[in-house]
């Protein structure tokens, strides 16, 4: 009997041993699955990862980089008392109360926008090295960058459609360019560009960024930002795609039909002096335009090879968001007699500046 009951007890010990083992490893699995599912969980939630991104700079050269901040601040100080000078000449010159100078006076507005959106951040990267940027702070940039850009080629439409309605319906012009006409035109570019560009920012905040949070670049570019996020970005890639032809293509393309009218009009002239006259009035704009979209397909195109080079479209990227601004003014300037007279008058200059 005792035997018996020894040998029980033993069989009762083993089996509770058993048990207690079962008990463990099935805490132990529960456990590993707890962790997993709160780390899937942690992934898909951006709020748990990335607070912030890191804008490094110019990829390649990070350790010298900053020798470049003073061409860069030239151009942004350039770009600001330039336009600034535009607006004021604009609206000390009564004479300068024309439909092409409003538009004029539009895009300058828009070029200081447009550099001081980016610049400051830039400066700050390389001067500070203040290389963090927040959320926010980065989409709000995304938006700004792309309105300002949409705008810009929206004045340009208008710009166009001015010199064509002046050159070849010199007669209707005074009736069908008037200043409800100019408001109109603006208002209507800047909501476009305003609503159209919103998605871009908006959907590149709904993305999930639960690791990576450095971007090779010295401002928030929509692909480079997406490019870091954890889910799928087909629909941020196929918005941007499709406003780019919505806006810059259909711009670009009404712009180009319109100088072909023109140039068809001023050939029909008999007066040599008449098409050079009417060639002279359209050549600044047509300088600007075509040095604006030649940069925008260069820019799309280098972004392509952006693995092998990635400094070339980051370079050229920026370059895109300041020469603009600066080159704008200074080709009026040079080529706009009236705009001579009135930077001359405003500026308090003698006579003999500013002659061709």
């Amino acid at each position: 009997m005792q035997r018996k009951t020894q040998r029980e007890t033993q069989r009762e010990t083993q089996r509770e041993t058993q048990r207690e083992t079962q008990r463990e490893g099935e805490a132990a699995r529960r456990g590993t699955a707890m962790s997993i599912s709160w780390n899937v969980h942690l992934s898909n939630n951006s709020g748990f990862q990335v607070s912030e991104f890191l804008l490094l700079g110019f990829p390649g050269i990070y350790d010298w980089q900053h020798w470049l901040s003073l061409p860069l601040a030239l151009l942004y100080i350039l770009a600001l008392g330039a336009n600034l000078l535009i607006m004021i000449t604009i609206g000390h010159e009564a004479t300068l109360h024309q439909p092409m100078y409003q538009f004029l006076s539009a895009l300058a507005v828009v070029d200081i926008g447009l550099a001081t959106t980016i610049m400051p951040k830039i400066l700050a990267i390389f001067w500070l090295g203040a290389k963090s940027i927040s959320l926010p702070q980065c989409f709000a940039q995304i938006y700004a960058i792309h309105c300002f850009m949409a705008m810009e080629s929206g004045i340009f439409l208008c710009m166009a459609v001015d010199r064509y309605v002046a050159i070849c319906h010199p007669l209707q012009y005074p009736s069908i360019v008037t200043e409800a006409f100019i408001v109109k035109s603006i208002v209507f570019m800047v909501l476009r560009n305003g609503l159209l560009t919103i998605p871009v920012a908006v959907l590149a905040s709904q993305r999930h960024y639960c690791s990576r949070k450095e971007i090779e670049h010295c401002l928030c570019s929509n692909l480079g930002v997406i490019s870091l996020a954890c889910d799928d970005i087909t629909i941020n890639r196929f918005y941007q795609l499709a406003l780019a032809w919505v806006v810059a293509g259909s711009d670009m393309g009404l712009v180009f039909v319109s100088y072909a009218l023109i140039l068809c009009s001023v050939l029909k002239l008999k007066s040599s002096k008449a098409t050079a006259k009417a060639l002279s009035t359209c050549s600044s704009h047509l300088i600007l335009i075509l040095f604006f979209y030649s940069a925008i397909i260069v820019v799309s195109v280098t972004h392509l090879a952006g693995r092998r080079f990635p400094l070339i479209p980051v370079l050229l990227n920026v370059l895109h968001n300041v020469i603009p601004p600066a080159l704008n003014p200074m080709v009026y300037a040079i080529r706009t007699q009236e705009l001579r007279v009135g930077f001359k008058r405003v500026l308090g200059l003698t006579d003999g500046m500013f002659r061709k």
